[in-house]
């Protein structure tokens, strides 16, 4: 209510709008911004990573610079860290009890790229103490939802347009990632595929830029790319393209069993007497027998590939590290251990290729396929089935191999993954996780704009209504030809009895005596306030209806929509959301 009185404020807040008017209105300051966001990214990166380690260097005794999941041996004892951790995780749990957090995909899907710093804060803080207590689940959720959030928490703050947000949003999350693995091309692709759910000319350079930079910021600071040796003295043959697609049909198999296993135990600790804020220390004490049988089961799992892909295996070896590794992912999920599947599903995916690859050793007179290839296209693969972004774990693979012969046959094998993941199962597993919480997301696509767009938004309120039992004379009298093309019937109650046309109670075949109940369409369809524009079109679609009403949950009628409104209605708002995503004014 007026100007700011004190001068300073009145300045800074002029200065402030001028600034947000300039990055709304000039490219070059928004990709400066990006630039600012992937460096921010980077940093929280790095931060969260060694953080990590530094817990499991001091809870479970190792040197400096040795992974977890590479520990030839943890003392038992310090394996009660597991349900220490758990139970300080539920601790969280029960202070958050009510409140569910957002994550970066459900933001950009369906709040327009907004995430609360608080549920930023709790995503990555229970990760953080997830993998540095030493369950089963990696660090990237942190990465992208540390790098996600913060550019939020930016974009918001400049009041960035929904569209720069979300792309803002998204440069930030791909840049956590990039960081992470040293990989820039990872990271923007992953924002690209998984993220916004999209690909377009308006958001490459902001994305590309932010990732670049995280990357570029990461190796300066001694954070070296993870690197593996694969390729190169193999050359990859017609043979080769054949049986790698036949990996890449094996690994979308076994995603969808992950994904599956991990809601099953879900949904029998839920159905089960434990309360959730004690289901994480249960589900750290289960995980000290596999713990003990293999240390590869803890963490992420990056030092126990390595050392799998290195060692010369047996198929018998395999079997169990994968089994345990299985299990250990879906006790700690399952369990409520916060994280992902990102790098247990590169970690399962390189033993599955290299289990393959012994099986078909044992063929005789088949063509036989490189261990190490076999296995980093198994990595690629089975990491599309569940986490999704085909060209993102692609490109994973040529940033980490530096091989591109290697690459084109992984294109191969993840598109067939991930082909028969979406047609067979329709879900990666963050949207699964989603699915399972009530939403119905498929992607980070921006979908918000159709929820928001509900039958109460879109309906008349001045309805012409009458008695149901008038007869067809008083209606006349009351609603000559011309005057409307319908009017709502009520009952004795005021409630809704159906919609009569104007038309047809005018015509010469109409008895005057009769009551216009008699004529009433659409009885038993209407419509309730909170329907998106999508359950609008198609209740019109299975009514075959012009016109229908908007109910309370009484059944007092709110309003009406035509179908001819709600059609222009969503058209004009998916051209906007397209201008939006295409970046034209």
């Amino acid at each position: 209510m007026g100007l700011p009185r004190h001068p300073a404020t009145f300045h800074a807040v002029r200065a402030a709008n001028g600034l947000r008017r300039q990055i709304r209105s000039n490219t070059l300051l928004f990709l400066l911004l990006a630039i600012g966001v992937g460096a921010a990214a980077s940093l929280a990166a790095i931060a969260i990573g060694q953080s990590a380690r530094g817990m499991q260097r001091v809870l479970f005794g190792l040197a400096v610079g040795e992974h977890l999941s590479a520990a030839s041996h943890v003392a038992p004892l310090r394996l009660l860290a597991l349900p220490i951790g758990g139970a300080l995780l539920g601790c969280t749990l029960w202070l958050l009890r009510r409140r569910k957090t957002i994550d970066v995909v459900e933001a950009n899907a369906l709040h327009g790229g907004r995430i609360p710093a608080r549920d930023t804060a709790t995503v990555v803080g229970q990760t953080l103490l997830s993998n540095g207590f030493g369950a089963s689940v990696g660090l990237e959720a942190a990465y992208a939802q540390a790098g996600g959030g913060l550019a939020s928490l930016l974009g918001q703050r400049l009041k960035l347009r929904r569209a720069d947000l979300r792309t803002l949003m998204a440069a930030g999350a791909g840049a956590g990632l990039g960081a992470a693995f040293g990989a820039p091309l990872t990271g923007a692709f992953y924002a690209f595929e998984i993220v916004l759910g999209a690909y377009t000319p308006a958001i490459v350079a902001p994305v590309v830029l932010a990732s670049l930079t995280a990357a570029t910021i990461a190796r300066t600071l001694g954070i070296h790319p993870y690197v593996i040796s694969a390729g190169g003295g193999h050359p990859i043959g017609t043979a080769d393209y054949a049986l790698y697609a036949l990996l890449g049909v094996v690994c979308a198999g076994f995603g969808i069993a992950l994904m599956r296993l991990v809601a099953l135990v879900e949904a029998g600790v839920r159905r089960s007497p434990i309360r959730p804020a004690w289901a994480p220390l249960i589900g750290g004490l289960l995980m000290i027998p596999l713990a003990l049988l293999s240390p590869q089961v803890l963490s992420s799992g990056h030092g126990a590939l390595d050392i799998n892909l290195a060692a010369t295996a047996t198929l018998a070896s395999l079997g169990v590290v994968i089994l345990l590794k299985l299990l250990g992912s879906a006790v700690s999920l399952g369990f409520g251990f916060r994280g992902g599947l990102f790098f247990a599903s590169l970690f399962l995916g390189a033993l599955i290729g290299r289990f393959y690859q012994l099986t078909l050793a044992e063929i005789p007179g088949l063509h036989h396929l490189a261990p190490d290839d076999a296995a980093v296209v198994g990595m690629a693969a089975l990491a599309v089935a569940v986490v999704g972004g085909p060209m993102t774990m692609s490109l994973l693979v040529l940033e980490v191999t530096h091989d591109f012969s290697i690459t084109g046959v992984t294109i191969a094998a993840t598109l067939i993954a991930s082909t028969i993941v979406r047609e067979a199962f329709g879900y990666s597993f963050s949207t699964w996780r989603l699915h399972l919480r009530g939403e119905t997301l498929r992607s980070g696509r921006d979908v918000g704009w159709v929820r928001a767009l509900t039958a109460a938004r879109m309906m008349r309120r001045d309805v012409a209504t009458i008695a149901a039992d008038t007869d067809v004379a008083a209606f006349r009298d009351r609603f000559p030809l011309g005057s409307t093309k319908r009017v709502v019937l009520l009952d004795a109650k005021g409630h809704y009895a159906g919609i009569a046309e104007t038309a047809a109670v005018w015509s010469p075949s109409a008895d005057q005596a009769d009551r216009v109940i008699s004529m009433a369409k659409f009885v038993d369809t209407a419509l309730s306030p909170d329907m998106t524009i999508a359950e609008v079109l198609e209740a019109f679609d299975a009514s075959v209806a012009d016109d229908l009403a908007v109910l309370s949950s009484d059944g007092q009628v709110l309003g009406l929509i035509t179908e001819s409104h709600a059609r222009r209605r969503y058209a004009e708002e998916l051209e906007k959301a397209q201008r939006d995503l295409y970046g034209e004014s």
